[in-house]
């Protein structure tokens, strides 16, 4: 068709897609090319006794993978044959639902592993080199979240190793465009083929930068027919990169994807940052719906600085300036993770993110001199408000005396913070009897107020909430009242409101789109049973019982659209 009509496809060849966008295909011919490949059954999965003894050949932990699956979609960690129905029903979904081909095979999980791919790009004259590696281990739900390049792991020989067969494979397959071969790399640097992307992924930002070269470009270049303009031996990567994935997510409930109005949207901006660039690439802007039928990804942060550790400051930086409100979002946890200290030193898997944080993300842990950093923001901001207060004349309340004293509150302990002073964007203090003093930059009402302390500037986010601010930095975040000392003596009589009583309840715990319901009203469940399958965002989410029970009530039914919080149904 493409050919009657005068077009060209940007993009690998029919040919090429077909024998790389079925994994089942692909893993076949890596074989026949001679890539390492991962134990497994390479063929299609018939039935539930089929996969059965397919894992029994194999042992578990096996991975259940869709055959035209990518971006974590049609894939489940099965660990028992308990396990295995509900995943096999969960990917044949998943997989139906996304690519309209609902075959599933099945592998040897590999645990701990590291994700490491190889970028290679080919042309319709037979020429194929490779841009190097990215290591994209850090991963939740089967997704990429943070990606960097080079790999802080690999080594001279297993770079090599792994970029000829990458090379190879691609040779094989007639690949004529931008793609990557992705590997599953043990402690050891053994590597295992795990699929080849026949297209350009979301992480190709981080090459580009690292290269210098315009992936796009060669893609186009390549599809209208002209040569490679370049050798294996013109490609020189320089520098480290390193892309964040901004997500509509809430990493305090397990990453569940969170859509809703983006009621404030202010990205980092691009630019050159000392020896950094920061680049930010998004398709979303202020205002704008983010609904449950597309991918949770709203924007990337990629940083290129000379050496890693300069990327990842960079990235710090970057990503504290990202204001984001109206939805839930993993800023905070793509902060922390940069702050990380494991992240910091290299030592990454694919279980990173289960590993440093295996109660959840709940914001990083504040020290003593965040502490009082924050403290010292909030009681800036409430100077500042009231100064501006003061200003506006024929008040109600006449003029605000501003005071020198304050009682702050941060999470259960409070500070002193007397001798206070704010002046020409300088504020002094005693905070606990210790001396205290930064620079101030900000406009009342604006999100971000930069704090200078010891020759280091923090972008604090802030908001006002009812009697207390809302800070934010770093992955750490908390809130701050500040009160006159009377003000807070009297707010400890104030009563606490009872949270309500759900535990009785399943309650949806994001918005979504209800695939079916598990049980029936009298049936008996126990704890972990599976009650209702949720998809959100493209993917299925299975709700299990938290306790032994009998079901008493269900509100809602299949196809039903259901809002945060919405009851599912009760137990009697």
């Amino acid at each position: 068709m493409t050919k009657v009509a005068g077009l060209s496809f940007i993009g690998p060849s029919p040919e090429a897609i077909a024998r790389l966008g079925d994994k089942i295909f692909a893993k076949k011919l890596a074989k026949a090319t001679k890539v390492a490949t991962i134990p497994g059954f390479v063929d299609e999965i018939v039935d539930l006794a089929h996969a059965k003894r397919a894992a029994a050949e194999i042992g578990y932990p096996i991975i259940v993978k869709a055959s035209a699956g990518g971006g974590g979609k049609g894939l489940r960690i099965v660990r028992s044959d308990k396990e295995l129905m509900q995943a096999l029903l969960s990917s044949h979904n998943e997989a139906r639902t996304s690519f309209g081909d609902d075959r599933l095979f099945i592998e040897k999980f590999i645990s701990p592993a590291r994700h490491i791919e190889i970028q290679v790009l080919g042309d319709k004259h037979g020429h194929v080199i490779h841009l190097g590696e990215r290591e994209c281990s850090i991963q939740r739900r089967h997704q990429k979240v943070i990606e960097e390049t080079p790999s802080p792991f690999a080594d001279a020989r297993m770079r090599e190793a792994m970029c000829t067969q990458a090379v190879a494979l691609a040779k094989a397959a007639g690949y004529d465009s931008v793609g990557t071969v992705e590997f599953a790399v043990d402690k050891d640097r053994n590597f295992f083929f795990l699929e080849m992307n026949a297209r350009l992924q979301v992480e190709h930002t981080i090459t580009e930068l690292v290269t210098g070269l315009d992936l796009v470009e060669l893609m186009i270049r390549a599809a209208a027919g002209e040569e490679l303009p370049l050798t294996q031996a013109d490609v020189k990567p320089k520098g480290c990169a390193i892309e964040a994935r901004v997500y509509a997510e809430d990493p305090a409930r397990g990453f569940l994807p969170s859509s809703g109005r983006l009621v404030r949207y202010i990205p980092a901006a691009d630019g050159t940052h000392g020896n950094a660039r920061v680049r930010v690439d998004t398709g979303v802007h202020e205002g704008e719906e983010v609904t449950i039928h597309y991918d949770p990804m709203i924007a990337k942060v990629a940083t290129h600085a000379p050496t890693r550790a300069e990327a990842v400051e960079a990235m710090s930086d970057a990503l504290d300036e990202f204001v984001i409100s109206g939805i839930k979002h993993n800023v905070g946890f793509l902060s922390a993770v940069m702050h990380n200290p494991r992240f910091r030193e290299g030592r990454l898997n694919t279980n990173f993110i289960a590993e440093e944080f295996p109660n959840g993300f709940k914001g990083r842990q504040l020290d003593a001199a965040a502490k009082r950093r924050f403290v010292a923001a909030a009681v800036a901001a409430k100077l500042a408000r009231t100064k501006r207060a003061s200003g506006i004349t024929g008040t109600l309340n006449g003029p605000h005396i501003c005071p020198e004293k304050f009682s702050a509150s941060l999470g259960g302990e409070q500070f002193t913070v007397a001798d206070v002073f704010l002046t020409g964007g300088e504020l002094f203090a005693k905070i606990d009897g210790q001396d205290y003093s930064a620079g101030i930059a900000w406009q009342t009402n604006q999100p971000i107020l930069r704090l200078r302390e010891d020759e280091k500037e923090y972008a604090i986010q802030i908001a006002r909430l009812a009697g207390s601010y809302r800070l934010s930095q770093g992955g750490q975040q908390a809130l701050v009242a500040v009160r006159a000392p009377r003000a807070a003596e009297l707010a400890r009589f104030m009563s606490k409101r009872a949270k309500a009583a759900t535990t009785k309840k399943l309650l949806c715990p994001m918005p979504g789109l209800v695939v079916s319901v598990q049980v029936d009203v009298g049936q008996e469940v126990k704890a972990g049973e599976p009650l209702a399958i949720v998809e959100a965002m493209k993917m299925e989410n299975v709700l299990v019982s938290e306790r032994d029970g009998t079901i008493g009530e269900i509100m809602v039914k299949r196809g039903d659209n259901l809002a945060l919080n919405d009851v599912i149904l009760e137990f009697a």
